[in-house]
């Protein structure tokens, strides 16, 4: 068995896929979740698929006497992998004070309990929002491409929050870490035992793209068909669950295994700028079904285009993203079926 790591968020579509992977890859989890935007039932799906039931903790990490007792808890805990974050970029432009609060308070009691309980290294869930609106000459993305002003409060509190981690190490707190920014993650795990499931209406499009398909929602709204692009739809870097997930196994590896720079950052994306509109084609390629949608008027907060220059993460990290679109829409139609079979959505 390898060393044990904290997962925040771990109930969550990306804490969940990367527990598995993790726990394939031979380490133990411990998970912290408050299910503020997921269902405990999580675990049982993490389970099944791995045999391996890991260890979980109902608890705010804005909770620092809550958090330093899990610490205590489990003190052979060396490494975090912080997912726990309200995440939706419209939902930050309306309640900006809520996203302050949950996503850096969280982020500043782990940076200093991390020291205390001698917790090595933490993988910080970052996100390309923090390049705001690349200029054409930074695309794709490389992790030198300035970081822009954000476009939303969620975009701002990715950036103040490695800020705070940069500061944090430069001051010489005795731990590492490693940013990934990644672009938009979608699909399901192939056994659709576990994927994404947000509490009430979507925020992100797959759901919404699936949810649409299967009758849940009436139509799908398309926000925006006048941006710069080739079909006037936003354009965005759809990355597979699970291939992200195995990102964070081997940047966990090279925090607490390899000799590496204290700070490190990582783009995790597929190279490859897909549309709204492609992304509705494939879905209805994919599984021959049709959908429902209209254009509706832009959203507050979206990016035009933006997607990853991955070399840096397929060089250094090891890993590539390898799971085709089609493929991976597959997936997210198939885990929404299982959804229906079982009679929760």
């Amino acid at each position: 068995m390898k060393q044990t790591i904290l997962v925040t968020g771990g109930t969550g579509f990306i804490g969940s896929h990367t527990t598995v992977e993790l726990q394939n890859a031979g380490y133990k989890v411990v998970i912290v979740d408050n299910l503020s935007n997921s269902q405990a039932g999580v675990i049982d799906g993490i389970e099944k698929i791995t045999h391996i039931r890991p260890a979980f903790e109902q608890v705010d990490c804005r909770d620092k006497e809550a958090m330093d007792k899990v610490f205590a808890k489990y003190p052979d805990i060396e490494g975090i992998i912080h997912f726990a974050a309200s995440k939706a970029v419209g939902e930050s432009v309306e309640k900006p004070l809520l996203y302050y609060q949950n996503n850096i308070v969280s982020l500043l009691n782990l940076l200093e309990l991390m020291p205390k309980h001698n917790v090595k290294g933490i993988i910080f869930s970052s996100s390309c929002t923090v390049y705001g609106q690349p200029d054409p000459e930074n695309l794709p993305v490389t992790e030198n491409a300035p970081i822009k002003p954000a476009e939303s409060p969620y975009g701002n509190t990715k950036q103040i929050n490695e800020e705070i981690i940069r500061d944090d190490i430069n001051s010489g707190a005795p731990i590492k870490a490693i940013l990934l920014r990644y672009f938009n993650p979608i699909g399901s795990h192939p056994t659709a035992l576990i994927g994404e499931m947000p509490n009430g209406v979507p925020m992100n499009l797959i759901p919404y793209v699936t949810q649409t398909a299967i009758g849940i929602r009436e139509q799908l709204k398309v926000f925006g068909n006048d941006y710069d692009t080739p079909d006037g739809t936003c354009i965005r870097d759809y990355i597979y669950v699970v291939d992200l997930a195995k990102a964070h196994v081997k940047a966990m590896e090279r925090v607490l295994d390899m000799d590496s720079d204290k700070l490190e950052v990582f783009n995790i994306g597929t190279g490859h700028g897909v549309s709204t509109k492609q992304i509705i084609d494939a879905f209805e390629k994919a599984t021959g079904v049709k959908l429902n949608w209209t254009y509706a008027p832009r959203r507050a907060g979206d990016i035009e285009k933006v997607w990853a220059n991955p070399e840096k993460a397929n060089k250094v990290l090891g890993w590539k993203a390898e799971t085709s679109l089609e493929d991976t829409l597959k997936s997210a139609w198939h885990w929404q079926k299982k959804l229906r079979e079982d009679g929760i959505q």
